[in-house]
Order: structure tokens, then C-alpha cells, then sequence
């Protein structure tokens, strides 16, 4: 194990739907950073653990996306707890799915719909840092690139005129998928594969203390399983993400 961050104070949960598929890379990746095992939370719960520090939604499918995603998580138990949790400045992370469900809970703007191709999407895509003002980008600088592996069928980022018009305004995009070079182009199928307004690939509320975004870093955090080893940009660069998240604790 590598050295741990310090988290004697803090209080770290990842939350369990029905259909849920990362939470176990989540729970061993956290305890490989901090050295702390975080808690496990069924969504059957309607509390969280005390003197939480940050929640994790991790990806998946929860309740096997029926209806639409996220649509039956926000109904969960769980969810009034993730909500107050929200409400009294707790900071959480959602990953894919755990993005679906911030955005039907309300707590994101915007929506995530079908693929452009209506097709589902696995692969490893280009994305770019847009805002270093979030829990979860603070430690990245801005127009920082590396490759993400994406898993989904609804990752197609939507929001009405107004409120992306908002969510630009006031700087709530964390990351855009791009192309290799960086490029952001919003309308070619090889930069955003999914068809996001604005190539968005992930969001943060307006405090910063809330976050989510499409891709899996977490499948990837380990420098051996990282898709970008070499070629000028250093391995585990995908590790740094949660390096950053959880020394901020």
C-alpha cells in the first residue's frame, strides 16, 4: 500500500443500490488512499453515518435503470438522507450513475440522455479539466487532459437553453470530452461521442461541494491499470482525482 493520507477525523460512505457495480472498486480504492475502510450504505438505510465528511454514488445501474436512470434511485430510502446530507453542506460525488442520480435528485443541473448513437458506450475517451473550483478538480489545473474509461447508454449530457446558459455562466462544468489534441469539438462524433451539449462530461454544483461526471477513474486509479503510462504524461494520473478529493478531507 502506498502511503495513506491522514483521515483520523474524517468519515468517508459509498452508497449501494440494487444494480450498483463499482461500489467495490470505490471501497478499495478509498481504503488504499487513506488507509481508513469508508462505510458501506444500503440504500435500504434512511440514515447516513454520523459526522460524515463525503459521500461517494458510485456507478452501475441502479434498480437496473428502469424507467430511466437514476429515476427510481431518487425514491430510494436512502435518497431523503442524501438530500438533507446536500442541504447542510455535505460533500458528495457521483460517479456515472451516481451523476444520473444527483441530476434526478436535483441536487446537478441537467439531465443525462441516450447515446446519440443509441448504442452503449465502453471505451477509454480523451476528457479535459474546464473548472478547478470543486472538491474534486481543486488539486488539477485547468486544460489538463488523460484518458477516462466511459461505461454507459445514457451519458448524453442535456440541459434546457437557460439553465446550460447558467451552468456555463457560472463555471459549474468540471470536465469536456475532447479530442487527443485537446480540441473541444462539440459536434464531431470522435471528440464527444455521446452528443453532451458543450461536450460536457461532468458538472458541479455551485458551491463546489457536489460533483459528478460520466467517466470511471476509479477503474482505473492503480498506475498498472492506467490507459495513458507514458508517452509524456505520468502514470496514475486517473489515482490523482481521489488523491486530491480525499486529502482535502
Amino acid at each position: 500500500m502506498s502511503s495513506a493520507l491522514s483521515t483520523s477525523r474524517s468519515s468517508i460512505a459509498v452508497v449501494s443500490f440494487p444494480g450498483t457495480n463499482c461500489d467495490h472498486d470505490l471501497l478499495y480504492l478509498i481504503e488504499e488512499v487513506t488507509g481508513t475502510a469508508p462505510t458501506r450504505v444500503s440504500c435500504a438505510e434512511r440514515e447516513l453515518p454520523r459526522d460524515l465528511d463525503l459521500l461517494f454514488l458510485p456507478g452501475g445501474f441502479s434498480y437496473g435503470d428502469y424507467l430511466r436512470c437514476g429515476a427510481m434511485a431518487k425514491v430510494s430510502p436512502i435518497a431523503s438522507a442524501v438530500r438533507d446530507f446536500a442541504s447542510r453542506g455535505g460533500k458528495i460525488v457521483g460517479i456515472c450513475n451516481g451523476f444520473q442520480i444527483l441530476c434526478e435528485l436535483g441536487l446537478l443541473p441537467g439531465v443525462l440522455l441516450p447515446n446519440r448513437t443509441t448504442r452503449f458506450l465502453s471505451r477509454t475517451l480523451p476528457i479535459s479539466v474546464d473548472s478547478t473550483d470543486s472538491i474534486f478538480t481543486a488539486h488539477l489545473e485547468r486544460g489538463e487532459q488523460f484518458a477516462v474509461p466511459v461505461a454507459h447508454f445514457e451519458g448524453n449530457y442535456f440541459a434546457a437553453e437557460e439553465e446550460l446558459r447558467r451552468v456555463e455562466g457560472e463555471g459549474q462544468v468540471i470536465f469536456r470530452y475532447c479530442a487527443p489534441d485537446g480540441s473541444i469539438l462539440h459536434d464531431r462524433e470522435e471528440a464527444n461521442p455521446n452528443g453532451s451539449c458543450h461536450s460536457i462530461a461532468g458538472v458541479r454544483s455551485p458551491s463546489g461541494r457536489i460533483v459528478g461526471f460520466m467517466p470511471h477513474p476509479e477503474r482505473v486509479f492503480e498506475p498498472s491499470l492506467d490507459p495513458v503510462r507514458g508517452g509524456g504524461i505520468e502514470a496514475g494520473r486517473c489515482r490523482r482525482l481521489f488523491d486530491g478529493v480525499l486529502s482535502a478531507l
